[in-house]
């Protein structure tokens, strides 16, 4: 089967990995997740992944009810490590290779990013999980997508969220709301679409890297977009 693209940055959010729980880590969430991460690994396809943390731990919420924000944020890197972790255990289980770099030194646990020995990971194969974020304060995980996707040279970003697309508000909350099948970035940052923020969908305008935003839980939808079928909202430049 022929792919659309050759290599892509796939940003996993950590309320993904809950599923319908109230927080925490839902194994047979990610089970079905890394299945579908191993589908399109054979068909050929690099895979980069970034991971969240607010599964866990979500730091500005927590710096706005008092804890200082930069320790917030660290806290939040130490949450995406740990669901880094999960992700390389059910891979490993799914007969995948996987290696995570993280942004904070954790010798002990995983290696730290090494631009050069990540792109060798994905030509080799291997789906390599960065965690930690940028190893920053104030940036998110989302502005963590946009830098490994331009540094690893993707030729898409794709945002896995709880639901299929990008829409003019809200669906959740207001049923008029609409699903956008194409939107440019800088529409999408005039219309504060809450898509990701404002960092990440800006460096992908300016680098020139495409974004997918899809469904996670919609059985297909990962592979649909890699054969180039019409899946989720498509940002374009």
């Amino acid at each position: 089967m022929s792919t659309q693209y050759r290599r892509i940055l796939l940003k996993l959010s950590g309320e993904a990995l809950m599923g319908d729980d109230s927080y925490g880590i839902n194994q047979a969430v990610i089970g079905r997740i890394v299945s579908e991460i191993a589908e399109i690994n054979a068909l050929g396809v690099e895979i980069a992944i970034v991971v969240g943390g607010g599964n866990i731990f979500r730091g500005m919420k927590t710096a706005n009810d008092g804890l200082d924000r930069v320790t917030a944020d660290y806290m939040g890197m130490l949450a995406t490590v740990m669901n880094a972790l999960a992700l390389q255990d059910a891979m490993k289980q799914a007969g995948l290779v996987p290696r995570i770099q993280s942004a904070l030194r954790i010798d002990q646990v995983v290696e730290p990013y090494i631009r050069g020995k990540a792109i060798r990971y994905l030509s080799e194969g291997w789906v390599v999980i960065f965690a930690a974020g940028t190893g920053n304060p104030f940036f998110t995980t989302d502005t963590a997508a946009a830098l490994r996707g331009m540094e690893m040279n993707v030729d898409i970003m794709l945002k896995a969220t709880k639901v299929d697309g990008i829409y003019s508000s809200d669906p959740n909350i207001d049923p008029q709301a609409t699903r956008f099948q194409k939107i440019s970035f800088d529409d999408a940052i005039a219309k504060n679409l809450q898509v990701m923020d404002a960092t990440a969908l800006t460096l992908c305008r300016d680098q020139k890297l495409p974004l997918n935003v899809f469904s996670i839980f919609k059985p297909g939808a990962l592979r649909r977009i890699i054969i180039g079928e019409d899946e989720g909202t498509f940002v374009m430049i």
